[in-house]
Parts: C-alpha cells; sequence; structure tokens
C-alpha cells in the first residue's frame, strides 16, 4: 500500500449522492412510535407500523444508515454468530430449530422487501463460504454440516480442501462450508431504498437529531432531542453498537467492537474469476476472522476484527491489507483505495435480542450477521408495538447486564489477546 495514495473513505458511499437529500424534517410535539436509530432495524420498523397506521417517528443522530447500515460488508447471512451446535448445546434442540426457521424468514423478508419496494441495491443470493483457516477446524464445519442438514430448508455443502480450491482462489484454507442462501448488496443503496420506502409508508424520519433524555410521562415517554421535545405512547430502541447514555441499561447489555473493511482498485475480470469464480461472499473460522467478497466493479472487499483498542486507519487498513495478501498473494502489487470501519455489536451469549425492558421496546446486538435479521426484526417489532403480533422468541431468552461494565469496553483489549493467541495456537 502506497504512502502517496492511502485509503480513504467508504467505498459503498463514495461519489455524489443518487439523489437530492430530502429536506430535514421537524421533530412533531407528538408521535405514536418514537424509534431512535435510523439503520436497518429502526427504518423497517417505522416502515411496518406507517404500513399499520401509526404515526412513527425515528430520530437519528447523524443521517440515516449511518452507523453499521451503511458501512457493513454487504454480506447476507443466515444463521448468527455461534454455530448451530453451540446453540443446540445452550437452548436445546426445538428452540435452535425456531431460530434456525426464524433466520431463513429473515432471509425471504429481505429478498421480499428489495422486491416490493423496488431496491436497486445489486442483490445477489451468491451463496456463502465459511472456511477452515487451520486443518483442526475442518471438523467443526464436518459438525455444523451435519447439524445443518438434521434442520429443513438449508441444503448446506461440505467441501474438501480440494473442492474448497475450486471456489477460492487461494491455498490458505483447510476446506469449506458452503450455505446456498447467503448474498450480497450494496447496503448504502440497500439502506437508502428501506429508508425511502419508511417514508412513501408515512413514517417520518428527523435526521441530524440527538435523542439526549428519555424519561416517562402520562400517556407513555417524553424524549429531549437537539431540536425539541417529541412525546410518544411507546419507545424503540434501534442504536445497535452505538447504543449510548440514553438508554443504561440497554447500554450495559451490548458491548460495540470495532470492525474494519478495505476494498482495492477493480481487479481485471480475469483476476476477479481467479479468486472468487462463484463471486460468493466468504468468513473464516478464526475468533479474529477474516471476511471478503467482490464488489459488482470487481475491487477485493476484506475486512476483520482488526484493532480491539482506538487506532488511526492507515494502522487498520495495513493489517488488513497484510492478512488480504496472506490470503491471496495474487493482490501483492494491488493498490488500496478505501478503508473504513464502525461497531458492530455484540452480546454476552452472541445472539440478538429484541423485546421490552423497563417498558421500552429494543431490537440489537447482531454481532455482524444483521443485514437481514435487523430488518426482519425491526418490522416484527414494529407489528408487536401496532397489536399485530407477539414479541419475537428473542425476548424470552435470558438477556443479563454485563459485570462490572457501564458502557466503556475496558475488557476488549484482553479479549483481543485472548483471542489473538487462540488463533495462533
Amino acid at each position: 500500500m502506497s504512502a502517496a495514495h492511502p485509503p480513504s473513505g467508504c467505498l459503498w458511499t463514495d461519489g455524489p449522492p443518487s439523489a437530492p437529500a430530502p429536506p430535514d424534517e421537524p421533530v412533531p410535539a407528538r408521535a405514536d412510535v418514537a424509534i431512535v436509530g435510523g439503520g436497518y432495524t429502526g427504518l423497517s420498523a417505522a416502515r411496518a407500523l406507517a404500513r399499520l397506521g401509526a404515526h412513527a417517528v425515528v430520530l437519528e443522530r447523524e443521517t440515516a444508515g449511518w452507523g453499521a447500515s451503511s458501512r457493513n460488508g454487504g454480506m447476507v447471512l443466515s444463521g448468527y454468530k455461534p454455530a448451530t451446535t453451540a446453540i443446540a448445546r445452550r437452548l436445546g434442540d426445538a428452540p435452535t430449530a425456531e431460530l434456525h426457521a426464524l433466520s431463513l424468514d429473515a432471509l425471504r423478508a429481505l429478498e421480499e422487501l428489495i422486491a416490493g419496494e423496488g431496491i436497486a441495491c445489486e442483490y445477489s443470493r451468491c451463496g456463502h463460504l465459511s472456511v477452515a483457516a487451520k486443518p483442526s477446524h475442518f471438523p467443526r464445519l464436518r459438525a455444523e454440516h451435519d447439524a445443518l442438514g438434521r434442520l429443513p430448508g438449508m441444503g448446506a455443502e461440505l467441501l474438501t480442501p480440494d473442492e474448497a480450491r475450486r471456489e477460492l482462489g487461494s491455498s490458505h484454507y483447510h476446506g469449506a462450508l458452503l450455505d446456498p442462501a447467503g448474498g450480497s448488496l450494496q447496503p448504502a443503496t440497500y439502506l437508502a431504498g428501506l429508508a425511502d420506502g419508511a417514508r412513501r409508508a408515512g413514517a417520518s424520519l428527523c435526521e441530524r437529531t440527538e435523542a439526549r433524555r428519555l424519561t416517562r410521562a402520562p400517556g407513555g415517554f417524553s424524549i429531549d432531542t437537539s431540536r425539541g421535545a417529541i412525546h410518544a405512547r411507546d419507545v424503540l430502541i434501534a442504536t445497535n453498537g452505538y447504543t449510548g447514555a440514553l438508554t443504561p441499561a440497554l447500554r450495559r447489555r451490548v458491548v460495540p467492537i470495532g470492525s474494519h473493511i478495505i476494498a482495492t482498485e477493480p481487479l481485471t475480470a480475469d483476476l476477479a474469476r481467479e479468486l472468487i469464480p462463484q463471486r460468493r461472499v466468504v468468513s473464516d473460522t478464526r475468533n479474529l476472522l477474516f471476511y471478503f467478497r467482490l464488489s459488482t466493479d470487481n475491487r477485493m472487499v476484506f475486512g476483520g476484527r482488526a484493532s480491539f483498542t482506538p487506532t488511526s486507519l492507515a494502522r487498520t487498513s495495513a493489517i488488513l491489507r497484510r492478512g488480504m495478501v496472506t490470503v491471496f498473494p495474487q493482490l501483492a502489487g494491488v493498490q488500496v483505495t478505501h478503508g473504513w470501519g464502525g461497531n458492530v455489536c455484540f452480546t454476552l451469549d452472541e445472539l440478538p435480542h429484541a423485546g421490552r425492558l423497563d417498558g421500552i421496546h429494543y431490537a440489537l446486538g447482531y454481532c455482524g450477521h444483521g443485514v437481514a435479521m435487523a430488518t426482519y426484526l425491526g418490522a416484527w417489532m414494529g407489528e408487536a408495538i401496532a397489536g399485530r403480533r407477539a414479541l419475537p422468541p428473542f425476548a424470552s431468552h435470558r438477556f443479563p447486564a454485563i459485570p462490572f461494565y457501564e458502557g466503556v469496553p475496558w475488557f476488549l483489549p484482553l479479549a483481543g489477546a485472548w483471542f489473538r493467541a487462540l488463533d495462533f495456537l
């Protein structure tokens, strides 16, 4: 990576907007539901509520999708962060099957929303490869394949190291698990289409509006914002990796973890075909994983947990570039043009949580699997708040606060060192 051409900015939001930004909406004095957070969860909830006749107002501190919703890797994944085998050990077979079915429903709902709203977001059901970073990791993939085989509608395929090399132009990995349900999209254009759909349904989107104080009030809640106060019957917190002091009880239950991504200059068609011939989305089995894919213009988009402490974009980009060239030596002479980062949101059990706490509704904690699930749970929570369905199964899962944690993740450097040691051994 040449020092004369440092990477800058997010690939997905680079360039002029495709349409003029709508004018800032005033904060209304009253609403049926106030939603804090204008990402996939909040916008999907607002769209669902508005379609049911409720007045939903989204309060977004920055601009719509400013967080992970416009800056993620654009990988649409089934399942959850923990392996199916781990979820089954923890929850049992029946709850695991229920969560598995819900995950597949989320993928179908995402496809229906994209088609129904006519969102041109480069969506492709291209399949997801989970690749074994070490020979000792392949038995884990075999166990996961066997567990998925006992669940309906999956169709996962276990690939030997030789078969995996036909899927990936790299000798760095030792077998793979192919999930044909996985996909890819351009996250920022999907977010913009979702926001337009929420507005067309009748929801209000108040950008550059920081929610500063949340208190109970007769008939609901009062939220003091940077642009005035709003009274709402119900409140939904949809802040995920940017959950802050507005809701201290939720902040103690979620951990923001930095994730970083680089993108190269466009590759030749032949080189792109050599690296990922079927254009799958890929992630590996390390604790501090790498994940990567090709963009529609043949850039390698390569991400990972490059640092567990605040650091510079130049440093995280250099770390990821070294990882990229380790996986794909063919890219040693290719220029990295973009680099960016943001927060993903983890919970203690590495599962999303959605429900009600102290009278306040919430949906968050997607642990890097949020494109489809955040959209799905946002809509589900909107319908639940409107009284049209029960809360999702995640509401019944234990959601404990993290001991000795008030929102500043002091333990992340220790956790990062531990995970690096495990990956090394």
